[in-house]
């Protein structure tokens, strides 16, 4: 009995680290409540509709850029508050996790705790971690009766999927809405456009205002060409012939005439003042260049908005389970050999420390 004094005080440290290690595997080995584990493997598919995006991420991962920040995001999803109330809301959790027939070091303190000491408690029964190889999200929850585990998981699951759907169907839907305002904007103009068109060809009584003046041009054109001949027959006729002679008035008549024709047609081409022909193709011209621009306009639009329709296709998220959650048959936690086992190592650990600690001071207090 002596010596077991004397050891005690002069190794009170080592004494106290053994009470506490006997304690906490007594703790874990009769008194720690079993927890029940139910485990999914989940990967996020879209639509085929589009051939899928190649990097040099996804040729070494396995999966695309695009995937992988969409698993991150319904990873994200399920640890927060908003799925905790959701489950909370169907399962009621609180009652579940404060029942006081699970000891006291693993139980919730209180049914009715704040949100957020809540949500701490319920990330440290939810284990959601991502395998970057495979590009599969596992997805494990732990509670008390092996039916709540599996409840929990397959709820984690249906939430996830209608969120990730959710986020997918309000950002397509209000980039097809953006495209579609456009796109009736844009047929609107090139409406508007063709009347301001057709309102011009009847003012001016002209179906293309273009071709006619083509055909005007052609018309002055073999009138100067006939007036060079009679040019060239009257020089030639000079030669031998007085300016008097039928021939002679015959051809400066014929020139004459020929002179005033062009002039007429002349006129309907160009004028200093009123609707010439040029300036009616000149103004036609224009418009007809707005309206193919209001064209190619509309029919980009209407190209992009198919595009944005399949993108919306593609933003449709579907949760394939490839491991199915089912409802556990054995409780595989706590993990009681594992836990004593750290829990010694780190008490020693400690306890090595302060003795050392200890040791010091007391060799300085002599």
């Amino acid at each position: 009995m002596k010596n077991y004094k004397q050891i005690l005080k002069k190794y009170p440290i080592w004494f106290l680290s053994l009470v506490i290690a006997i304690l906490i595997s007594v703790y874990w080995s009769f008194f720690a409540t079993d927890r029940y584990v139910s485990t999914a493997h989940i990967v996020l598919q879209t639509p085929d509709v589009a051939p899928p995006e190649l990097s040099f991420s996804s040729l070494m991962t396995g999966t695309s850029t695009s995937n992988k920040s969409d698993l991150l995001l319904l990873r994200d999803f399920l640890l927060s508050t908003d799925m905790l109330k959701a489950l909370d809301a169907e399962l009621d959790l609180r009652s579940h996790f404060s029942d006081e027939t699970i000891d006291y070091f693993s139980r919730m303190r209180e049914a009715n705790l704040p949100i957020e000491y809540f949500h701490d408690y319920y990330l440290r029964r939810i284990n959601i971690e991502l395998d970057d190889y495979a590009g599969v999200l596992v997805v494990k929850s732990s509670a008390f009766k092996p039916e709540v585990a599996k409840a929990i998981t397959d709820r984690l699951l249906k939430y996830g999927e209608q969120h990730m759907n959710q986020m997918g169907q309000k950002l397509a839907a209000d980039q097809v809405s953006f495209i579609e305002k456009q796109v009736e904007k844009l047929n609107q103009n090139l409406q508007l456009i063709r009347i301001k068109v057709l309102a011009y060809q009847d003012d001016n009584e002209l179906i293309s205002p273009t071709s006619t003046v083509e055909s005007y041009s052609g018309i002055i054109s073999q009138l100067r060409t006939d007036l060079a001949g009679l040019y060239t027959q009257k020089s030639v006729l000079g030669n031998f012939q007085s300016q008097r002679s039928p021939e002679m008035i015959k051809l400066n008549s014929q020139i004459k005439a020929l002179q005033k024709q062009i002039a007429i047609e002349n006129s309907k081409l160009t004028a200093k003042q009123g609707q010439s022909l040029n300036k009616v193709s000149a103004e036609y011209e224009t418009l007809l260049l707005q309206e193919r621009f209001a064209q190619e306009l509309y029919s980009n639009a209407l190209a992009t908005l198919e595009g944005t329709r399949v993108e919306a296709a593609r933003k449709l998220k579907q949760v394939s389970v490839t491991q199915t959650a089912a409802i556990p048959e054995y409780p595989i936690e706590p993990n009681r050999l594992y836990n004593i086992t750290v829990t010694i190592l780190l008490l020693l650990l400690v306890t090595i420390i302060l003795s050392m600690i200890y040791e010091i001071i007391r060799d300085h207090r002599d």
